[in-house]
């Protein structure tokens, strides 16, 4: 397939045999337990008490954000101003989007108000502009603990946040009618741990039913593991049993409203079928559940995410009404049976509603079987387009330093776009709250233009939450944005005490500068005065142009070609 998504960050080249990992004994890096073993990890309960935390004396830092010709990130959890909380922390993010106006979203996330504290609440922020900038206006119930935040919308654009509260593993819902501005009172919703929760969107006799299902080990309902809400999530029925019992997944609802779930057994990974949960007449009732063969199961505890998952399954289903109407798609992140690789990212379909599943497929195409393609990430649009991102460590020094990666199928997954690097690397070890972990989890949200993502990484120096639009056409409608960064620039870390990294695209060839200027506006160093074209990285270590360490504070780097000027701020600490 021809590969429309376009960009020219290019990684260096790193081959890991000759790096630390072989060294180090391989079963120490792609060791996996039993399905029991992993079934009882992982669950979550406030381990340390609630502290107030006085956010207004902690210390500031610029958001971060990039803008580039397919894609654009920027951070979520921001304070009132605008700019990142120096440490604070928040992961595990879900999204909705409006279908009635997709410039409305909002963004739920585990909120840690300091990283030396393990105790979380339900953060959440909302945009009005497609996602360029939030709006944070502070956590659900503050100081009540809440963990497993997952987020939905119904066909009105009404909001759903289903979060795991300090009740005996109890979920709540809260509901939004007007973009995430104000939420409702909590409801009681059933759940457990590792909750995951859909809305049916069909139009048909389920329309704005709401389903949910979750680890029965960890649930007052044990041991059942699922509910149905008829009534817009004001209440929610008993509970029931999702055949087979899985762990570890999410929900999808067809065209016709026949509800598929996915998730993890002892044999490894299911896809169960329900035909009467849009029946609101009725009792739910599971059809089948047919196994799924993804060559790997679900895994946790490995290098880069020590007390978290590497992934859980995705399910979706086609609702185009073109070729490939009515097609189950599953998706994950998973261990390797044939062969030793810690994580790849494995594809499957079915073709006849969920009965049986084509053969796996790697989504994934680096060389090697030494690297990580964890927290593995699906969603289909309304035409069709598969959507997939994960975290990669193919280029990593250290095994675990990871970058966001993309990939899109147009043919009902049969074939994919080139891989394609949508971030700087990054540590997911930087930032951790008390918990050695990114989360468990990352959601994205698929239009017939974009995907939309919330994921979480370390770029801005911490455990921050970020929303990514990425066009897979490299047609983003966002000329204001571009104009305002017209060299995509971006560097990392900020602040910096030691050297940070600039890069940036000069379109064409033409004579730049690259300069620092302090609060003054007296000129400290030149870093470029030449002609080029292309990417470009920098690296500046902080001195003025005689070699020495400038003082601490504020400075202004300026990027100038002949027709264009963008000056952008940094942090020297």
């Amino acid at each position: 397939m021809k590969n429309l998504f376009r960009t020219n960050i290019k990684k260096g080249a790193c081959n890991l045999l000759f790096g630390i990992l072989c060294v180090l004994p391989f079963t120490l890096l792609s060791q996996t337990r039993s399905f029991e073993e992993l079934k009882q990890m992982h669950n979550e309960v406030p381990d340390d008490a609630y502290i107030e935390v006085d956010k207004a004396s902690m210390e500031r830092s610029p958001a971060y954000r990039v803008v580039a010709p397919n894609y654009f990130t920027t951070q979520v959890n921001i304070d009132g101003n605008g700019n990142n909380i120096v440490g604070d922390a928040g992961n595990e993010p879900s999204i909705a989007v409006d279908p009635t106006d997709p410039n409305k979203m909002i963004i739920g996330w585990r909120q840690f108000d300091t990283v030396g504290n393990n105790f979380r609440q339900a953060g959440n922020a909302y945009s009005v502009d497609g996602g360029y900038n939030w709006i944070n206006p502070g956590v659900l119930d503050p100081g009540v603990f809440r963990s497993d935040p997952v987020l939905d919308f119904d066909a009105e654009g009404n909001f759903y946040y289903n979060s795991l509260s300090i009740n005996p593993f109890d979920c709540e819902v809260f509901t939004s009618t007007d973009g995430g501005q104000n939420w409702g009172s909590p409801v009681p919703a059933r759940g457990g741990d590792k909750q995951w929760m859909r809305i049916d969107r069909s139009g048909g006799i389920g329309d704005g039913n709401n389903y949910s299902y979750w680890n029965s080990s960890f649930s007052a309902c044990n041991p059942d593991n699922f509910t149905r809400s008829i009534d817009d999530a004001q209440s929610f029925e008993s509970c029931v049993l999702v055949a087979g019992d899985p762990v570890w997944g999410t929900l999808a609802v067809d065209a016709d409203g026949t509800l598929y779930t996915v998730g993890q057994v002892a044999q490894g990974l299911i896809v169960t079928k329900s035909t009467t949960a849009k029946d609101t007449s009725i009792p739910v009732t599971f059809d089948s559940f047919s196994p799924v063969d993804l060559d790997g199961n679900l895994n946790a505890s490995v290098a880069v995410n020590p007390q978290g998952l590497v992934g859980q399954a995705w399910v979706d289903v086609d609702i185009s009404g073109g070729t490939g109407h009515g097609n189950v798609y599953v998706l994950a992140s998973v261990a390797r049976s044939s062969f030793a690789d810690p994580a790849d990212v494995m594809f499957a379909k079915s073709t006849d509603g969920g009965q049986t599943f084509s053969a796996p497929m790697r989504i994934n195409t680096d060389v090697g079987i030494n690297a990580y393609q964890w927290f593995g990430t699906m969603s289909v649009a309304p035409n069709g387009r598969i959507d997939v991102v994960w975290l990669d460590t193919r280029d990593a020094t250290n095994a675990i330093n990871s970058v966001l990666y993309y990939s899109f199928s147009e043919d009902q997954g049969d074939t994919w776009s080139d891989n394609e690097p949508i971030s700087l690397e990054f540590d997911p070890s930087v930032g951790y709250p008390q918990q050695n972990k990114m989360g468990d989890y990352f959601d994205m949200v698929s239009d017939n233009d974009y995907a939309h993502l919330a994921w979480t990484n370390t770029i801005n120096g911490g455990q921050d939450v970020y929303y990514t639009r990425i066009s897979p056409f490299g047609i983003l409608d966002v000329n204001d944005f571009a104009e305002a960064n017209p060299f995509n620039f971006m560097n990392f870390p900020n602040p910096f005490s030691e050297a940070t990294t600039l890069e940036f695209t000069i379109p064409s060839e033409e004579k730049t500068t690259v300069e620092v200027f302090d609060i003054q506006g007296r000129k400290m160093s030149t870093l470029l005065n030449e002609t080029v074209s292309g990417k470009q990285r920098l690296v500046w270590n902080g001195t003025g142009d005689d070699g020495a360490k400038l003082n601490s504070g504020l400075y202004f780097i300026s990027i100038q070609t002949k027709t264009k000027r963008s000056i952008v701020k940094i942090l020297l600490q």
